[in-house]
């Protein structure tokens, strides 16, 4: 569990996303997988089911009324198990929506987030009651207007999902050269279907999907241990550093060397 708080609107981030409630108490934001973007204000809440890169701003915040923000994790495991001990629950959605949405977080789902914030007080009986209300979270998303969408991401990131399988695939071997048609033996479907349902469920097509991933990697590398350009492209699978320094600078909105540079006086600047 995370609250966050910004007094002012903020610069866009790349970042990958991981399953996990996104929910606004006050302030708005947005974020976009490939071409979509969700805004979500005070009362709703951004639901990720698929570990994606995505990008993101808040964009609505002041020192008077700062954006806050909980994210918890949402494990869908846990949603399975929920779902199979409900009486009757929901049917999958079939629909080829984005693993990301939009939902309204109020009512039960509202007081559930008040109740895991108050627990910050008693830290001994979060590690008992936060497991608890975060299966109830589970319900009440399962049994609401949202609850085919939800279904569909727990079934989908189950281990024996076929796509789940080819996208866990990617994500372990994401410096290695990849094929689509591998991919889709993986999850036993054509290269048209595999195509179409990767990108239905990450907002990716598969290849831009894994550039992503190794340029957000190549940038904790730069960042976080302080590896050259040049070693950095190599360890996430570049075989050119000028066609990654280019990839990485209209991702990024400038070359590595040059971000770099900038981060370092501004450091040195603190």
């Amino acid at each position: 569990m995370s609250i966050l708080r910004s007094d002012q609107p903020k610069p866009p981030t790349l970042r990958s996303a991981s399953p996990a409630l996104c929910i606004v108490a006050q302030g708005a934001k947005w974020a976009s997988f490939g071409g979509a973007r969700l805004e979500y204000r005070a009362g709703q809440a951004l639901v990720v089911g698929v570990q994606t890169p995505s990008r993101g701003q808040v964009f609505e915040a002041s020192p008077d009324k700062p954006c806050l923000v909980l994210l918890l994790q949402l494990d869908l495991s846990m949603i399975r198990a929920v779902a199979n001990d409900m009486p009757t629950a929901p049917v999958p959605s079939g629909d080829a929506s984005c693993g990301v949405f939009v939902a309204n977080f109020d009512g039960p789902l509202m007081d559930c987030a008040l109740r895991i914030v108050h627990l910050l007080d008693t830290p001994d009986a979060a590690a008992v009651l936060q497991p608890m209300i975060m299966r109830e979270i589970g319900y009440w998303l399962l049994a609401g207007t949202n609850g085919p969408k939800v279904a569909k991401l727990a079934s989908i990131q189950s281990p024996s999902h076929k796509l789940a399988r080819a996208v866990d695939n990617m994500r372990a071997n994401y410096a290695q050269p990849m094929r689509v048609e591998d991919l889709a033996r993986i999850a036993q479907l054509s290269e048209s279907a595999f195509h179409r349902q990767f990108k239905a469920l990450t907002g990716l097509p598969p290849l831009q999907y894994q550039k992503q991933l190794r340029l957000l990697e190549a940038r904790r590398l730069l960042l976080s241990q302080s590896m050259s350009v040049q070693a950095a492209a190599f360890e996430v699978g570049y075989e050119s550093p000028s066609q990654f320094s280019r990839e990485y600078a209209r991702m990024f909105g400038a070359p590595p060397k040059r971000q770099l540079a900038h981060l370092k006086t501004i450091g040195e600047a603190a």
